[in-house]
């Protein structure tokens, strides 16, 4: 047994057996190493191309979408793979996708990561209103882009000097019901619910409601020498068959809003009646 251990050392510490061993690894190292180069250029993979040109903000469709074996040394700038994936996506604002393109995820958006996204999801003659909101208005992120809920009116009714009482009332109703919420947004003007993997805290959420409604809400919102503020409280609502329409829940708040303010058509501002 010592005989052949002490032969290995010999045989292992000539020089010309470690050259010799030396030079077959590096063989063994390159063969294995030029075969998988050779493999990974010619291995193809099912992979989803655009059968014609794709506009900025185009939703894509099954017709859209052809299927092409392509090499894997083609998969470079995050190339999508799976084409079921890509149906209901759109084409990014900023970006064509040329016929024959494979789909990049840097090109294919969601609906609701296009920046004029909101302004596809809400009828004719409605229009936007965005209010401030954080994680205790939200309820702990529980108010999500596609939920509605009822806005509350919370306000210091003054009253007139010489009435005996001269004690202020805080006023608190229901004011609008039924109200989609559009979008929620943090403090950057990104989607909080975006991506589940960053917590964002939300600022913004956005609605859209009828002119009417927009101008009360507008009012309220300038209400502060009446200590105004805007509530918005979930509801159930979109669990329904059929939503509700939006609405005005109480005549007594919305006649007390109009009575301490005014809207201007020529000056397109609410001012508080001195």
């Amino acid at each position: 047994m010592n005989n052949i251990i002490i032969g290995l050392k010999k045989f292992f510490t000539n020089k010309n057996t470690v050259t010799i061993v030396g030079i077959l690894i590096a063989i063994v190292v390159l063969y294995i190493g030029y075969n998988m180069r050779i493999k990974a250029a010619v291995e193809t993979y099912p992979m989803p191309y655009a059968l014609k040109e794709i506009n900025p903000r185009t939703e894509i469709t099954a017709d859209m979408i052809g299927t092409v074996d392509a090499p894997v040394s083609m998969f470079q700038g995050a190339p999508i793979a799976d084409a079921r994936s890509l149906i209901g996506k759109y084409s990014n604002y900023d970006t064509v996708i040329p016929k024959g393109s494979l789909f990049y995820k840097r090109s294919v958006v969601t609906k609701e990561q296009l920046p004029d996204s909101i302004l596809r999801d809400y009828p004719d003659g409605y229009v936007l209103v965005n209010m401030p909101l954080d994680m205790n208005t939200s309820y702990g992120n529980l108010i999500l882009p596609g939920n509605y809920v009822d806005i509350y009116l919370k306000a210091v009714n003054k009253l007139d000097e010489n009435n005996s009482n001269k004690q202020d009332k805080i006023m608190v109703g229901k004011l609008l019901e039924n109200v989609k919420i559009l979008s929620v947004l943090d403090g950057s003007g990104q989607p909080v619910f975006e991506n589940i993997e960053e917590k964002r805290t939300p600022a913004m959420m956005i609605f859209a409601v009828p002119e009417e409604y927009h101008i009360l809400l507008r009012k309220t919102m300038y209400l502060r020498t009446y200590d105004a503020n805007l509530l918005p409280v979930p509801t159930k609502e979109s669990l329904k068959e059929q939503p509700g329409e939006v609405r005005i829940s109480s005549d007594e708040l919305k006649n007390w809003v109009n009575k301490v303010t005014y809207w201007s058509e020529d000056m397109s501002t609410s001012n508080t009646v001195k």
